[in-house]
């Protein structure tokens, strides 16, 4: 948990600028990875991906919760799409 605004915004924009040099753990890198080619090439997901979540010490419960976290807010995040449903924004 990062309890310091300035180093969460800096970690948030590395992400979203270039998630292969944000300032996060390889551990990190690895499961960012894995989210964003089951998110962008499901079908291209292989055991050498698995291996290497693995080599960062996830075991298979942790690569399965992974899996069923970035699975589920596709799924949501379609099924949103796809109705036309728009979120809602507040305004500070």
């Amino acid at each position: 948990m990062i309890r310091d605004d300035e180093h969460a915004d800096k970690v948030l924009s590395g992400i979203l600028d270039d998630n292969k040099s944000a300032p996060i753990s390889k551990k990190e890198k690895a499961m960012l990875d894995y989210a964003v080619k089951l998110t962008k090439k499901p079908a291209a997901v292989k055991k050498d991906d698995l291996d290497r979540l693995r080599e960062v010490e996830l075991c298979d419960r942790d690569i399965l919760d992974l899996n069923q976290v970035v699975a589920y807010f596709n799924y949501v995040n379609r099924t949103a799409d796809g109705l036309g449903i728009e979120l809602e924004v507040e305004h500070k």
